[in-house]
């Protein structure tokens, strides 16, 4: 059974014109003989009798086959109309779903969904209909998801300053309290700054100033401006050497700020032991591993931590939740990846962040 829609169009064509020329073969050969002994009977259009018949005979016959296809092209036409709309009714009336499903999910109605029709192509599109009102359903929930948890990240530091503010103006407190104020007003600016890092990582408009980096130098000077805050805690920060030089094109800055934010993590989920950070090349760029001795994750955490907001055992996405997602992201960006791994709770973790030799959707800037 023929399921394409061009298929069924040729077929319908086809049915159409073979249905009017049998229509018209059939009238044709019903009526001509019917017209054609009238036309010989005494004073019809023949004349009298077969004398002098000749050329008369053939006007008559000539006549009276000329008006019976006229009637049974009309006949033909007449239903081939009929068996055409038939047809193209079938056909319209699942395009006309797919229609009205559209104007529906444009008037904001995702959830609407199409009756597969039989036709291959008109099923593909309603099924691609389909998919685009799953999706953009998703969409919507994720952006109002994602509106709650911001105004649940701003309650707070706003909560704390109106507090602040509202004590000082009655004079419960002095104004040396307002360091408080200006703590929680960092924070706020840090959370908008990474929020318009995420909305840019989402978009794909993430721009990265890549340049040819050596990345063991950079680690390490990382590492180093990080270890005055290990320096009151019983945890070690061990940078291991790497072997051989490691130089990327990649945006510096960012891979720091990556960096920073796998070690910090480390530390705030460690009370005792390490936190260990590697750099080695890799036949398609590079990695950078940070380890840990801490509390570890299971493995439904394991991809939760990279969630907006999510805040694992310990301050694994410590902050506003959104460091381990705009590290994916910039990752990504980078062509590589952020993952993790852990051997159970207490086992502590293992971060990789790859690096692809090539920035994906960026160009290096040349000296």
């Amino acid at each position: 059974m023929i399921r394409t829609l061009r298929g069924r169009l040729f077929l319908s064509h086809l049915a159409v014109a073979v249905t009017g020329v049998v229509v018209v073969l059939l009238v044709v050969r019903l009526t001509a003989p019917m017209l054609f002994d009238d036309s010989l009977r005494p004073g019809g259009p023949g004349g009298d009798g077969v004398r002098g018949a000749g050329p008369g005979l053939r006007a008559t016959v000539a006549d009276a086959v000329t008006t019976a296809t006229v009637w049974g092209a009309v006949a033909g036409v007449t239903v081939a109309l009929l068996a055409a709309g038939i047809v193209g009714r079938r056909l319209l009336r699942s395009l006309a779903e797919v229609g009205a499903a559209t104007t529906a999910i444009a008037a904001g109605d995702y959830t609407r969904r199409i009756t597969r029709p039989p036709e291959r192509e008109i099923a593909a599109l309603a099924d691609d209909v389909t998919t685009l009102a799953r999706t953009i359903a998703e969409t919507e929930a994720r952006r109002m998801r994602l509106i709650s948890e911001v105004a649940h990240e701003m309650r707070t530091p706003l909560t704390v300053v109106d507090g602040y503010v509202e004590g000082i103006a009655d004079g419960v407190f002095g104004v040396e309290e307002l360091r408080h104020v200006r703590a929680e007003s960092a924070r706020l600016r840090r959370l908008s700054e990474d929020l318009s890092t995420l909305s840019r990582g989402v978009e794909g408009r993430l721009e990265l100033a890549s340049t040819e980096t050596d990345l063991a130098a950079l680690v390490r000077g990382t590492v180093d401006r990080l270890r005055p805050g290990f320096a009151a805690t019983d945890v070690e920060l061990r940078m291991d050497p790497p072997v051989g030089e490691v130089v990327l094109v990649v945006d510096p800055d960012r891979v720091a700020q990556v960096l920073e934010n796998l070690v910090v993590n480390a530390l705030a989920a460690t009370e005792h032991g390490w936190v260990a950070v590697s750099v080695r090349g890799t036949p398609g760029g590079a990695e950078i591993t940070v380890s840990d001795t801490g509390l570890g994750l299971d493995a439904e955490a394991s991809e939760q931590v990279f969630e907006r907001f999510h805040r694992g055992p310990g301050g694994h996405s410590g902050g506003s939740g959104l460091g381990l997602t705009i590290g994916r992201q910039l990752a990504r960006a980078h062509g590589g990846d952020l993952t993790v791994t852990s051997r159970g709770p207490g086992q502590g973790s293992t971060f990789v962040f790859s690096l692809a030799r090539t920035p994906a959707g960026a160009s290096p800037n040349q000296p």
